[in-house]
């Protein structure tokens, strides 16, 4: 089948069309600036241009930044505090008029990883930890998805949330070298383990095409293969999620 799968992130609104039995992007990806602020009416309209972009007249799949539940958002996320609450399926088909079927960026990257990218031979617990603006996670058992799980909300031991510690937008605020960086992101790594005894975890976002040359920092003893589809798992796995809501 083949969707449109769009992924919104804290710096960038991705999109491609989605060969979903394969993950093959069919279109190349079109990109469009996370704008400033990210209010539900000013990123709505970035989802209107975007689907405008390729001529979509069907069914979209988003992934988006925040924890969602039955297409609303419970946590405000790092967008805009405007969105607590906000039916996010119902404003995007509004300014679309197109059916809209959206779940957390990070669920998604993560059906597209355990089904057709790094986790697809694995079984037990996989968790896929995405690293941006801030730190989402996905959990699955046996490639079955528990969605909402959001390691980037645990707090630290100094009591702050830990992605405005571990993040990788902190690592170029605070201009940590990625030594120092990896060290941070590895507490969160250790802790993981110890709560869930995953059997792999699967890194993504963008810090993780330079995992080659943090890994030696990283102790904790559980694999971690970096995401295949890297920035396109969320659009691919927004796809995915679209085409199985789609024969549900």
């Amino acid at each position: 089948m083949k969707i449109l799968g769009i992924d919104v992130g804290g710096s960038g609104i991705k999109a491609a069309i989605v060969n979903t039995k394969t993950g093959e992007l069919l279109t190349e990806r079109h990109r469009i600036p996370t704008p400033k602020p990210a209010t539900p009416v000013a990123v709505a309209k970035v989802i209107k241009e975007m689907t405008d972009h390729f001529n979509w007249t069907k069914a979209v799949g988003c992934s988006f930044p925040t924890t969602i539940v039955k297409g609303k958002c419970i946590h405000t996320g790092n967008l805009s505090k405007d969105w607590l609450n906000v039916k996010v399926d119902k404003l995007f088909k509004k300014e679309t008029k197109l059916p809209f079927f959206i779940s957390n960026d990070a669920d998604l990257a993560g059906v597209a990883e355990v089904n057709l990218g790094a986790g697809k031979n694995e079984k037990g617990v996989t968790i896929v930890i995405t690293i941006g603006t801030g730190i989402g996670s996905g959990l699955f058992f046996n490639k079955k998805l528990i969605p909402n799980l959001e390691l980037g909300k645990l707090l630290h031991s100094n009591g702050e949330i830990i992605e405005f510690y571990a993040a990788d937008s902190i690592r170029k605020k605070e201009e940590l070298t990625l030594k120092e960086w990896a060290l941070r992101f590895d507490e969160l790594l250790e802790y993981t383990r110890v709560v869930f005894s995953p059997s792999l975890i699967i890194l993504g976002g963008g810090i993780s095409k330079k995992y080659e040359n943090f890994k030696e920092y990283l102790e904790t003893d559980v694999p971690i293969k970096v995401a295949k589809f890297k920035n396109n798992a969320g659009i691919i796995g927004a796809a995915m999620y679209a085409s199985k809501r789609l024969k549900d």
